[in-house]
């Protein structure tokens, strides 16, 4: 297809988002081998109610662009997903969302994940697409093509039509979605449980890098900032040879040129001790009754990491651990609870009920 009517198609698609509101996003992409992961197809939807339909899926128009041709211009699409007004709804998104934002060099302002979305509605909160759609939706896609080389080029129908599953009834399982957290009273908790993912990025941050080195805060001063400049060389370790060796010289004399670099001030958490397993399997059990009675996914309100931090803490200093199940909604729901519980001023106990057994907090 040309260049100019492929930026005429994909104009047409974001001015009926823009009408619409909304717009359904997923990609296709290939990362073995690469340094950075290669963007190969981009798959939107739109509300088929919107004008100049191209073609129609379930009630959705549909357009898979290609953006691999060097003169393909993306610019229409990064200011659709820039705007804030415009809804983009994905399925476990997050990597779909850094490979546009790297690739088209714009901000995702307004990101809805069904797959987030379905943890609070209590339908697990890793469930897949296809899942959603027949547990939701009561509605069942057939995929031939589980995995394919996206790269190459022309792509076969059985592929595009592969591409193009992922996003019908995307917006439909959006929106029923969206109508059962309404009725629950939680879908400002999805909404902030999705912000986070308009920020995701795979760009490789040498700073974060170095920060994770093995025992980087044991090296002293004068081995930091080498240590520093080497990690900012691409596939360290990856290759031997004579291009790769001048690389690795010139890092080590630029690091041995900077000023000393002393390690900061440990923040390391406390670690955990054999003797807090009995209080993370109290704090567990609580969490498990709160999320089963909320009919939420467990694991949006803790990680076991989260719940040693937590114990740990506590049991060190007294002070609350920084982590999610302290924040938020989360600390509404079981949060101050689990605090209260850890510093002996609740208890749990067993109670029969019409529902069958459940954990309940006895006050004193």
């Amino acid at each position: 297809m040309s260049a100019p009517l492929e930026r005429e198609r994909l104009q047409a698609l974001a001015d009926g988002a823009r009408d619409a509101g909304r717009l359904a996003l997923d990609t296709e992409f290939m990362g073995e081998g690469r340094y950075r992961t290669l963007l190969c197809l981009i798959q939107l939807a739109i509300p088929a109610s919107s004008p100049e339909r191209e073609s129609e899926d379930a009630g959705e128009r549909i357009l898979v662009v290609d953006p691999l041709p060097e003169d393909f211009d993306g610019s229409a699409l990064a200011e659709v997903l820039a705007d804030p007004a415009i809804q983009i709804v994905v399925h476990a998104g997050r990597q779909d969302i850094a490979l546009v934002r790297r690739r088209f060099d714009t901000e995702v302002r307004n990101v809805f994940d069904t797959q987030v979305a379905a943890g609070f509605a209590g339908l697990g909160a890793q469930s897949s697409y296809d899942s959603l759609l027949a547990e939701v939706l009561g509605l069942r896609v057939a995929k031939t093509a589980s995995f394919t080389r996206w790269n190459a080029r022309p792509l076969s129908p059985e592929q595009l039509a592969y591409a193009r599953e992922d996003v019908v009834h995307l917006l439909e399982l959006a929106s029923e979605l969206e109508r059962r957290l309404d009725e629950l009273g939680r879908l400002q908790w999805a909404r902030e449980e999705c912000e986070p993912l308009a920020l995701s990025s795979d760009e490789r941050d040498p700073e974060t890098i170095f920060a994770r080195l093995p025992r980087s805060a044991t090296l002293n001063a004068s081995a930091r900032p080498i240590a520093r400049e080497l990690v900012k060389i691409r596939g360290v370790g990856s290759v031997s040879g004579g291009r790769r060796a001048e690389d690795l010289l010139d890092a080590v004399r630029r690091g041995r040129e900077q000023p000393p670099d002393p390690p900061p001030p440990s923040t390391r958490a406390p670690i955990p001790k054999p003797d807090d397993a009995p209080l993370v399997a109290l704090a567990e059990a609580l969490l498990r009754a709160r999320a089963r009675e909320a009919g939420l996914a467990y694991e949006l309100l803790a990680a076991r990491a989260d719940l040693q931090a937590i114990v740990a803490a506590a049991r060190v200093s007294g002070d609350e651990a920084d982590v999610r199940t302290l924040k938020g909604w989360r600390r509404e729901l079981v949060g101050a609870e689990l605090l209260e519980l850890l510093e002996g001023r609740v208890s749990l106990s067993v109670h029969e009920t019409d529902r069958g057994r459940r954990v309940q907090i006895d006050r004193d």
